[in-house]
């Protein structure tokens, strides 16, 4: 059985030879990830949400230490902003933890679980389809479309050698076609057929040139330091390190702060009116808020 992937597109390989291939790669190269030894959906988002854009080996810890800090949804949901932010500083991108505070809240709301369904899931803030389709497949075992870069390298590098510019349109029904419909075969569910994926394409990544970079959707990441995002988190953490002082922080210790870490990277320092303009920026998104003169989270 040959599927079309897309217009001019035909998969060098039958669904069920790539299903075999990637089914005995997976056995071969399975790793022992923690967050595989559970099946709370709780801790399967986190770890879905912590792993995207980011190392497995950076998650590796963190993961824990979230757990141990916020071990359920009504934790999260019950902690601090700061708190919550504090703890994901260094895994990037903090929007994720506003994100999954807001969710929890969300959750707690829809009776403290998380839902199976993928349109309610998806309806959460931060969680989108791949993430839904993760905690789908990792947490509830269901059937699903989950197309992340390691998942995408796989379908590219076995069923489209070659092709420059492939979209998601023409993998999406590959994906979903390959993935088994329910867990009536622990060794071929949809938990397991993804950890195949995910494993298979983790170690095209180190072996191969990056087959995710003949997808239509790969996008260089732009460089961090120096970047308006760069300085967004370091002003985030410069906030965090003070939100115990009960005044805030005021704008011209702020700027001091953001300065010595400039200059110690050979930058130019921040000028205050770049410095309002990132606070009102980190404020209108919920990150921080003004006080009496001062900034605090």
């Amino acid at each position: 059985m040959a599927v079309t992937g897309g217009p001019g597109l035909e998969p060098a390989l039958s669904l069920p030879e790539f299903r075999s291939l990637v089914l005995e790669r997976g056995r071969e190269l399975y790793r022992d990830l923690p967050w595989r030894r559970t099946r709370d959906p709780y801790a399967i988002w986190i770890s879905e949400v912590m792993l995207q854009q980011t190392q497995t080996t950076r998650v590796d810890g963190r993961w824990q230490r979230w757990l141990a800090r916020f071990p359920s949804v009504g934790a999260l949901a019950e902690a601090d902003a700061a708190d919550v932010l504090d703890e994901w500083q260094g895994l990037g991108y903090n929007r994720r933890a506003l994100a999954l505070h807001r969710a929890a809240g969300a959750v707690m709301e829809l009776g403290g679980e998380l839902p199976e369904d993928a349109k309610k899931l998806e309806a959460l803030p931060g969680i989108g389809p791949a993430t839904a389709a993760g905690i789908r497949a990792f947490a509830f075992d269901l059937h699903s479309v989950y197309l992340e870069t390691n998942v995408r390298s796989v379908f590219l590098h076995e069923l489209f050698p070659g092709e420059e510019g492939v979209s998601d349109r023409a993998l999406v029904p590959l994906v979903s076609a390959t993935c088994p419909a329910d867990a009536s075969d622990p060794a071929d569910d949809p938990r397991a057929w993804y950890y195949a994926l995910l494993d298979y394409g983790a170690y095209l990544k180190r072996t191969v040139p990056n087959p995710s970079r003949r997808s239509r959707t790969h996008a260089r990441q732009s460089r961090f330091e120096g970047s308006h995002r760069q300085k967004r988190a370091e002003l985030l953490r410069v906030l965090l390190a003070h939100r115990g002082e009960p005044d805030g922080l005021g704008l011209a210790a702020i700027c001091e702060e953001l300065a010595s870490v400039e200059e110690k990277a050979g930058r130019r320092p921040i000028c205050a009116p770049e410095v309002e303009a990132l606070l009102d920026e980190l404020s209108r998104e919920g990150f921080c808020r003004p006080g009496e003169g001062a900034w605090r989270v």
